[in-house]
């Protein structure tokens, strides 16, 4: 079992959300950790990209081990207008 020592600040979540979204379909799991623009401790990294893995907002090929992005929050406010899917804000 593995201790967490500390969780992922806000800003480097946005970070490599960021990177990994405007280096969709490049770069591996561990090339994107080399091209964020600030150094982070790859332990803080593998947090927040299983998070990502998990929310479903990135996935990766299973061919040549490639991240891309795949979370769309205007496809899913269109869906949400069509009627296809429930509104999250309006479950209560």
């Amino acid at each position: 079992m593995s201790v967490i020592l500390h969780s992922p600040t806000l800003e480097s979540v946005k970070m490599v959300e960021r990177t990994i979204k405007k280096y969709s379909q490049e770069y591996t799991k561990y090339q994107l950790w080399k091209k964020l623009p600030k150094k982070m401790m790859y332990q803080t990294y593998c947090q927040i990209f299983d998070y990502l893995l998990e929310n479903h907002r990135i996935m990766i090929d299973k061919s040549d081990g490639v991240v891309f992005w795949t979370w769309n929050p205007e496809r899913i406010r269109d869906l949400e207008k069509r009627g296809l899917i429930y509104d999250a804000k309006n479950l209560d």
